[in-house]
């Protein structure tokens, strides 16, 4: 099996990570940074939607959604999320208001710590995204401020065991842990 992730990885994939402090009532992650994968996997594969899907379930990340990007801020707090870019570009907020502007295109892949706002700002024809997120956590949709408790039960979510790019030796593991 390893072999397969090894041929839908594009050869040339690398990925940045970045912090984003609390802003207003989006919390953010203080603990672990935005994942942002640059061609992940080759956009000109037969279909990107499916080799996201192979790719992530692989690295033990479910695939559970093909969609796009909300267009109004919110994150999850009951779960981390890998978003895999299949088709199309677009301009992403990320971390709340006034947050930093990133630009993905097909063959990219985020990887957002519970916490992390986003928001679509632009997007092209034909944009779609790939949601996976790790086993046993659910996602919510939040777009007002937690309660204390809310942000303990947030900030206890158990460490994904793999990156879902890169499996277990990924950035995810050496960045998060």
């Amino acid at each position: 099996m390893a072999e397969q992730t090894v041929s839908l990885l594009a050869h040339d994939a690398r990925c940045e990570h970045f912090m984003l402090p609390p802003n207003g009532w989006v919390p953010n992650n203080t603990r672990l940074p935005v994942l942002l994968w640059h061609r992940a996997i080759d956009p000109k594969s037969p279909d990107p939607a499916a080799s996201f899907e192979t790719l992530f379930a692989h690295n033990g990340w479910p695939p559970q959604w093909r969609n796009g990007v909300f267009d109004y801020h919110h994150f999850h707090s009951t779960a981390h999320e890998a978003l895999g870019i299949a088709s199309g570009d677009a301009e992403l907020i990320l971390g709340g208001p006034h947050g930093r502007v990133i630009s993905v295109r097909a063959g990219d892949a985020l990887v957002l710590p519970a916490g992390t706002g986003h928001c679509l700002l632009t997007c092209g024809r034909r944009f779609q995204v790939v949601g996976a997120y790790p086993p046993g956590q659910q996602w919510d949709i939040r777009r007002a401020a937690l309660s204390e408790a809310e942000r303990i039960a947030m900030e206890a979510l158990p460490f994904p065991r793999s990156d879902p790019v890169a499996g277990e030796d990924g950035p995810l593991t050496r960045e998060w842990h």
